[in-house]
């Protein structure tokens, strides 16, 4: 299957063109690819650059120039990934053990600090990376490498130990593998890690066990919490096992942790994070706007987790969530060169940042998208998402077709095929093509996402409503007939559950899956921006205006007591969708709106 056009089509050309290209510049320029040449050397060297995750990014990127190759055959770029993966090959240790910042001539021992340490969680994405490689390049010296250091693991961390790693990752990985490679012990190692974690064997830690999920037990659990990308990569591996091994228990748990995490700990946005010390959830309902964490990587592992949910459950509400979070967390946090990238992605900006011309910027609460940070995990983990974006958007069972999301694709399963063409989310139209067909009845099924009422359907020319949910159309199908689903665009007011105390009072806007948001450049104060509801937001491009009147502050001593403001004469105000805003220069942006 293959992305031709639309806006997605565009973030995966960006993405080939500039964003693994800029990201490997960094990585050279600050050493971390040639960590794995020092280590192979064997020289003793106290000179590591990077964190102890570094070796991660490494990894993130080749699996990402994988998934790149695979879609866009590039000579140049296949010659870079098999010299990364040469030195990955001469760094590995004889019994597959393989990190820069442990062992060898290094002066940590190996798993001497599985809290911070990240080897387990770097060997994950090395796995992970094998797998996109041998997926498609076929077999090769990185699956090798990759088989290697996961027996290592299983003989480490295999029955016998209680050894879990301060960041989840490993298990997905493992599972990866083993339906690469079908090897069950892999599996076996996977569901091993899920079942350790939550006994509270890492050392007590300021935020808590949960911080690194290691408060309860998987099975147990009810919601997601502690460090957010953690959690989620966690829940990930948990879907994973569940769904090789048919544990149906464990599936049932995850999904209800995440439901809940959905209802109650989730932004407009589909973010996931409130707050920033730790990275972590808030507690139930605690989303301020202004101080909304929502790391990136976040948001690619609620794809990652919404994606497994849906493919293990059918229910395509989950395909709701991809949609929320890459239209309005994926799609904003990369800049429009793909060199650039917001590592938190906040809902309410009160100052405008100022451009930081030395480029290693790091603060990350929001401002300027930044072209590097001293933690730069989220611009290798957007490329990998990018680069596989294909595998989100549509899937193939015994019945037919599953349309999960929209763009222009085409997709060809040798006994039925489709062309999906639209200009969504610019517009609602939404057209289907058949152009492969067996003959016998297969299915072809729409979502219609949950915030589509009014929506229509039109095959052979007869035009009926579809209410959100899926709609499954099965027949013998016949090359060049068409089907349109046409989708509500008009914006609406969104309000908020009374019980987020940080926004009681706004309002926001949405245009079909897109958050829309104010923004100003100086000449407005958003702070005192008041919205009318009275009147429906209306139209505007891809955006909406809406009526409103800004505050006029008096002259005080002291801001309490009685009112001190007036509201100004009703104007017009522009909303641009939230995935657009600080691409002109610094600014200030609200998504919450207070009302009049």
């Amino acid at each position: 299957m293959r992305v031709v056009g639309g806006f997605w089509a565009e973030r995966q050309r960006v993405n080939g063109e500039e964003t693994l290209g800029h990201a490997l510049h960094w990585m050279d320029r600050l050493g971390w690819t040639t960590n794995f040449t020092v280590a192979a050397s064997g020289a003793e060297s106290r000179e590591r650059k990077g964190r102890e995750f570094s070796d991660s990014e490494v990894y993130k990127i080749v699996e990402a120039m994988s998934w790149e190759h695979g879609r866009s055959p590039n000579d140049g770029l296949n010659t870079r990934i098999d010299a990364l993966i040469a030195t990955f090959a001469a760094a590995q240790a004889d019994d597959g053990y393989l990190h820069t910042a442990f062992g060898r001539a290094r002066q940590r021992p190996r798993y001497s600090d599985l809290a911070w340490g990240h080897e387990l969680y770097c060997t994950g994405h090395l796995l992970q990376a094998a797998v996109a490689r041998t997926r498609v390049a076929g077999e090769g010296q990185l699956l090798e490498v990759a088989r290697r250091a996961a027996d290592h693991v299983c003989a480490v961390f295999g029955p016998d130990s209680t050894g879990v790693c301060g960041h989840p990752e490993i298990e997905t990985a493992l599972v990866e593998l083993a339906r690469l490679t079908g090897e069950q012990r892999y599996l076996d190692q996977a569901a091993l890690f899920v079942d350790r974690r939550g006994h509270r064997t890492l050392p007590a830690h300021e935020f808590g066990w949960s911080y690194f999920s290691d408060d309860v037990p998987v099975r147990k659990a009810t919601v997601l919490r502690g460090h957010a990308v953690r959690a989620l990569y966690l829940a990930c591996g948990a879907v994973d096992v569940a769904v090789e091994t048919g544990d149906d228990d464990l599936l049932e748990a995850v999904a209800a942790q995440f439901d809940r995490t959905w209802a109650r700990r989730t932004h407009l946005t589909g973010g996931m994070g409130s707050r920033h010390q730790d990275e972590a959830f808030g507690e139930d309902f605690v989303l301020p706007a202004d101080r909304a964490y929502a790391e990136t990587c976040a948001g690619v592992a609620t794809v990652m987790l919404a994606h497994r949910l849906l493919l293990a459950t059918g229910d395509n509400r989950y395909a709701d969530v991809t949609e929320r979070v890459l239209h309005n967390v994926i799609a904003t946090a990369i800049g429009d060169d793909g060199r650039d990238f917001f590592y938190a992605n906040t809902l309410h900006q009160r100052i405008p940042a100022q451009a930081n011309g030395g480029g290693e910027r790091l603060d990350v609460g929001g401002g300027l998208r930044a072209p590097w940070f001293e933690v730069s995990c989220c611009l290798p983990n957007l490329a990998r998402l990018v680069a596989s974006l294909s595998s989100y958007l549509v899937t193939a069972d015994d019945t037919g077709l599953r349309l999960h999301q929209y763009t222009d694709y085409d997709v060809d399963t040798g006994l039925t095929g489709l062309q999906v063409r639209t200009s969504y989310p610019d517009d609602g139209n939404v057209a289907v093509r058949v152009t492969r067909s067996g003959g016998n009845p297969w299915s072809i099924t729409l979502r219609v996402p949950d915030w589509a009422t009014g929506a229509v359907l039109v095959l052979d020319d007869e035009r009926r409503p579809v209410a959100p949910g899926e709609v499954v159309l099965t027949q013998e199908w016949a090359a060049g007939q068409e089907i349109t689903l046409e989708l509500p665009m008009r914006p609406r007011f969104t309000w908020p559950d009374p019980r987020i105390d940080a926004v009681r009072g706004c309002v926001a806007v949405e245009r079909g899956p897109l958050v829309l948001c104010a923004e100003s450049l100086g000449e407005n104060d958003l702070d005192t921006l008041r919205v009318c509801t009275a009147d429906d937001p209306v139209e505007d491009g891809d955006g909406a205006v809406v009526h409103a009147r800004f505050e006029e502050p008096l002259e005080s001593s002291w801001p309490y007591g009685a009112p001190t403001t007036r509201l100004g004469a009703p104007v017009p105000v522009h909303l641009t969708p939230y995935h657009r805003w600080a691409r002109r220069g610094p600014s200030t942006m609200r998504i919450w709106l207070p009302t009049t």
